[in-house]
């Protein structure tokens, strides 16, 4: 499925690939994720798609902190999942600890559905506990499926396994639950229906085993997918319809998708990732509604444009095969629309609906970037406005203060792969310039405010006053920026309110500590005054945005950092050396598990601590040290560091006290 030569010299998924196979009389659609936390956004807008997932699983690794990431995205989209432990064969394989990690640190009630008969290289197949027999996989590709007896020396353990499967499904359905408590024995039909029930509702998670090199439990992990896990007419979509001339406030109607594979209801799909292909860009859709054939013309809700679908393809990684309709259930890729990811498209274009759009995580890493040769302007400006349109969270601007360009991301590794697809792809190589980290500010006690706007110049003037109080968000909370409009009365008549909105927000962009973006903060509009001729929405906008400068200057501020869960893995020769690497970083541990001769260990550090931490790593660990990364949370900044980042600002300023507009620098906390 890795199609990318990238993908294949690192040894990694970096792109999402969407296929198809037929498995006796079902048709499955698959989409094939990165696990690495960096390409976050192709496992986002997959599972928003799709109806079911398979959670892939080292068995010598196990449960990893880019596990638990993509656990979390399964619950914002409460998509049902099988555990499938790969990798058996391996030195080290130990499912019986990943089933341990899958109940304790991801809290799924979890249970066996096979036992491996063998251990790593003497894995040689697999004890169905469901059907009570053994799965052998003959043939080079492990293609000949062999059923027997399940071996002598180990019935006792079948026995006790399939005892606490029914054990933890009578924790998640009921009708086994009864059978449970009236010690009744359920037969093989009531425990697949049991594990189905529990799997779709999110209660129980079926853990399956295999070796996919060798196709070892490939067949039955298929067999899995058709019986346990929901088919797209028993899953409910629903679209947001949009009532004609509503005002903003209102709030849309949920309409509930009908799955039919027929003509009888309307044309509905989300494009959910875009991707540049030889023949123009290509647009991937999941059809939630109706059906659409070759030829037929499509809406975009959110433009209103109408285009003529010329060819429909089917994706098998790279390839495409041709086909003439898709249906409710199908995806299928379109060339030729020109659309964002996230937007929706129908058939008839009075129907304003809205499937419910992708989750994309804010950007933690920013680099300034810049063409290696002069020439290369253009194909630089083409590469960029391709890789923003594909990737959301791959965002390129051009910084005004500091007259340069900033490429964000989610991470090193992310910022470094487009780096060198710029190179390959389009004969652009780049110079990526210091990672700078995507400091925050926030507020620290509650603030009043009073301001009062008025210009005189001849002709109409400008007035406008606002009065109210300016409080900081609760922790959780830090990364967000909220408006609250509290007046009564006419002072700060309603049409104007929009307009303290927008300077407040605008004002959140770039604030007067360090020039880091402002968050954690709520405004509270309490009261003001207007005058009936010179005052008007721009008025109060720029009464809004003074207020929001006196704030800066009376009230007292921090600086916030994003700090990262990490997970080192490393021999446990090397355990102090890590411990102190950690410690140095201002890492704070949080955990620590050991297998073997190897020890996790997991740690809290900011971001801005860790680079290059990885060559250092490498370098105590002789190489056989590893770590993974993924986001935490925004927390208040060291001293040192705010200090730091303060001090940098202010040398970009044209005066050690001057801000913007000649304002003073806020207090620091």
């Amino acid at each position: 499925m890795d199609s990318m030569e990238l993908e294949r010299q690192r040894g990694i998924t970096i792109q999402s690939a969407a296929t198809y196979t037929m498995w006796g009389d079902y048709n499955i659609n698959i989409i094939d994720t990165p696990g690495h936390v960096d390409f976050t956004i192709e496992v986002e807008r997959a599972l928003r798609v799709l109806d079911g997932a398979v959670l892939v699983l080292c068995a010598v690794g196990g449960v990893q902190s880019q596990t638990m990431t993509v656990d979390r995205q399964m619950k914002r989209y409460s998509v049902p999942a099988i555990a499938f432990i790969n990798k058996l064969d391996r030195q080290g394989a130990n499912p019986d600890r990943v089933l341990d990690q899958l109940r304790n640190k991801l809290k799924h009630n979890a249970a066996f559905l096979q036992l491996p008969i063998g251990r790593e290289s003497d894995t040689r197949g697999l004890v169905d506990l469901v059907q009570e027999r053994a799965i052998y996989f003959d043939g080079d590709y492990g293609d000949t499926l062999r059923y027997e007896e399940i071996p002598a020396d180990m019935r006792a353990h079948a026995v006790d396994a399939r005892a606490e499967l029914v054990e933890y499904l009578a924790n998640a359905d009921e009708k086994i639950g009864e059978m449970f408590l009236m010690e009744e024995t359920p037969n093989t039909e009531d425990i697949i229906s049991a594990i189905r029930r529990a799997t779709v509702a999110r209660t129980f998670t079926p853990v399956m085993l295999g070796t996919a090199l060798k196709n070892k439990g490939i067949q039955p992990l298929l067999d899995g997918v058709i019986s346990y896990l929901p088919n797209p007419s028993q899953v409910d979509n629903f679209a947001l319809k949009f009532q004609k001339n509503a005002d903003e406030d209102t709030e849309p109607e949920k309409m509930l998708m009908v799955p039919d594979r027929s003509d009888k209801e309307p044309f509905v799909a989300l494009a959910f990732k875009l991707e540049q292909g030889k023949f123009g860009q290509l647009t991937y859709l999941r059809v939630y509604q109706g059906s659409v054939g070759k030829g037929d013309s499509v809406f975009n809700t959110r433009t209103g444009k109408k285009t003529r679908l010329s060819r429909l393809v089917q994706m098998h990684a790279d390839k495409m095969e041709d086909v003439t309709k898709v249906f409710s259930g199908d995806i299928c890729a379109v060339f030729g629309v020109d659309c964002a990811s996230g937007d929706t498209f129908v058939v008839e274009r009075d129907l304003k609906l809205s499937m419910e759009s992708i989750y994309v995580p804010e950007a933690v890493l920013s680099m300034s970037i810049k063409p290696a040769d002069k020439k290369g302007d253009g194909n630089f400006a083409k590469a960029v406005a391709r890789f923003t349109k594909e990737d959301p969270t791959y965002r390129v601007w051009f910084d005004n203060e500091n007259k340069e360009t900033i490429a964000s991301g989610m991470g090193e590794l992310h910022l470094e792969i487009y780096a060198q697809r710029m190179e390959r792809e389009y004969n652009c190589p780049v110079i990526m310039g210091k990672p700078t980290v995507a400091f925050r500010e926030m507020l620290t006690k509650p603030i009043n405010f009073d301001f009062f706007h008025k210009k005189q110049s001849g002709g109409r003037g400008e007035y406008a006053r606002v009065i109210g109080v300016m409080e900081p968000l609760e922790p959780h909370e830090n990364t967000r920026v909220e408006f609250k409009d509290e007046t009564t009365g006419t002072n700060v008549p309603k049409p104007f309110v929009p307009g303290v909105k927008k300077g407040f927000m605008d004002s959140c962009n770039r604030g007067q500590m360090a020039g880091q973006k402002v968050t954690g903060v709520r405004m509270r509009l309490q009261d003001g005054a207007n005058h009936a001729v010179d005052s008007s929405e721009w008025a109060f906008y720029q009464a809004s945005q003074s207020a929001f400068l006196d704030v800066c200057e009376e009230g007292i501020w921090q600086v916030l950092e994003p700090v990262m869960s990490v997970e080192v893995n490393s021999p446990q020769e090397f355990s102090s050396q890590v411990f102190s690497l950690i410690n140095h970083r201002t890492g704070i541990i949080t955990g620590q598990t050991g297998r073997d001769d190897w020890f996790t260990l997991e740690a809290e550090v900011p971001l801005n601590n860790m680079f290059g931490f990885s060559a250092e790593l490498r370098s105590l660990s002789q190489g056989k040290g590893e770590y993974t990364m993924e986001y935490s949370r925004y927390a208040p900044a060291s001293l040192e560091t705010t200090d730091r980042v303060v001090a940098e600002w202010e040398k970009k300023q044209d005066g050690p006290g001057d801000g913007p507009g000649g304002k003073k620098k806020k207090k620091k906390n």
